[in-house]
């Protein structure tokens, strides 16, 4: 095991349940070395090992929620809601506050981890506001982000959920288009490959409000659905390795691929903008903002596909997925190399849990890289769910 240490604050991410009822566990996370915890505060449902805790090993989130009680007078006149966390808060009607309250005992400063355009409740109660894609499947984990109930949704959520009582600063996780890439329930998609470009398409949304910005964009929507079909034919037929815009851009040709993720980016950009905007409003000077973000901007998923150009005028920084070796981490820092500016946050995201395809093992290695490709900070994911050699490897390089 490596004893070289990491030269960049750390940070590990957390769920509530692993602090409630575990009285051992602030101080734990605090002795890894890290400075913070980046907690969630309103998440998508999961199932989640709990190796540590003294009152169970498995909880089960059973639904997309929020982990504090939110507010009736913020969410007057909206048409959706977030639904509380149920028994598998830890008891706690807030059980971020409660969670916070104690890794600040330990001397740990806490952010809030929001996720956002990622909710499977939502989807089954309200599936007029799913992605639909060029063959008519919904996507009921796939809020579609430019419906303008989910828009206002979202907004909204970001506000009440990243400032929670406690928080120095917030982390927006899935603040963007979402896609065919989800792990849902017992997922069986995988019998043929598909490499980004074929993910992307399958991705593409084809509700009413998306047809009608195609249209505003001069796309003819039937046209582009049927321009989809026609380029994925092949990959079903044999799989896909093809990966980065250039593969859409022959797939789909260049000026219809163009117009397409101009649609889609300013989409996603407007919103992303506004929910910024909204987070500080309600969190007032010296609140800091990031987004989990990857720098390819027809990228769908939890790290949201952004313009690298842009993004870094509306937030603090972003959190990054390095995990994957140093193609990885160059594909997710480079990019952004030309627009970093004084004070700007660059969060180099590490899977530590060997079981989930984290190697603690070469995380001195790995962040060394990452930091002298232009790294400032560190993202641990995920202390409430590795095992305890996982956190030991970590202990020796923080």
């Amino acid at each position: 095991m490596s004893t070289a240490k990491v030269s960049v604050p750390a940070a590990a991410f957390l769920y509530p349940w692993d602090v409630i009822g575990d009285p051992a566990a602030a101080d734990r996370i605090a002795a890894l070395g890290v400075r913070r915890v980046t907690l969630a505060s309103a998440y998508h449902s999961t199932r989640a090992l709990t190796p540590r805790h003294p009152r169970h090993r498995v909880v089960t989130a059973e639904h997309s929620a929020v982990l504090y009680p939110p507010s009736a007078a913020h969410w007057a006149g909206s048409a959706l809601r977030p639904r509380a966390a149920g028994d598998w808060s830890g008891g706690e009607s807030d059980a971020f506050g409660a969670a916070a309250a104690a890794l600040h005992a330990a001397g740990l400063e806490v952010h809030s981890w929001v996720v956002l355009a990622h909710n499977s409740l939502l989807g089954r109660e309200h599936p007029d506001t799913c992605v639909v894609n060029a063959y008519g499947d919904r996507y009921p984990w796939a809020p579609c982000i430019a419906h303008p109930d989910v828009r206002d949704y979202l907004v909204r959520l970001a506000a009440e959920a990243a400032p929670r009582p406690g928080a120095r600063g917030t982390e927006l996780e899935s603040l963007g288009w979402y896609g065919l890439a989800h792990l849902h329930a017992h997922d069986k998609i995988g019998g043929v490959p598909l490499g980004d470009a074929a993910q992307y398409l399958m991705s593409l949304c084809f509700c009413p409000h998306c047809r009608a910005g195609y249209a505003a964009r001069g796309i003819d929507p039937e046209h582009l659905a049927g321009a989809v079909r026609l380029a994925l034919a092949p990959a079903f037929g044999e799989g896909s390795d093809e990966h980065g815009h250039a593969a859409v851009d022959r797939l789909l040709g260049a000026d219809l691929a163009a117009r397409v993720l101009d649609w889609r980016t300013a989409t996603a950009g407007s919103l992303q903008a506004e929910a910024v905007a909204a987070v500080r409003a309600a969190a007032g000077p010296d609140f800091r903002v990031l987004m989990h973000a990857d720098p390819a901007p027809h990228h769908c998923g939890a790290n949201a596909g952004v313009d690298p150009a842009t993004i870094l005028d509306v937030v603090d920084g972003l959190v990054l997925p390095c995990t994957g070796g140093p193609r990885a981490r160059e594909s997710v820092l480079g990019p952004l190399a030309a627009h970093r500016r004084q004070g700007t946050v660059l969060a180099a995201n590490f899977t530590i849990a060997a079981g989930m395809g984290g190697s603690p093992e070469t995380l001195a290695a790995d962040a060394a890289h990452a930091v002298a490709l232009g790294a400032t900070e560190l993202r641990l994911y995920h202390a409430g769910l590795a095992a305890d050699s996982d956190l030991a490897a970590v202990r020796a390089v923080l």
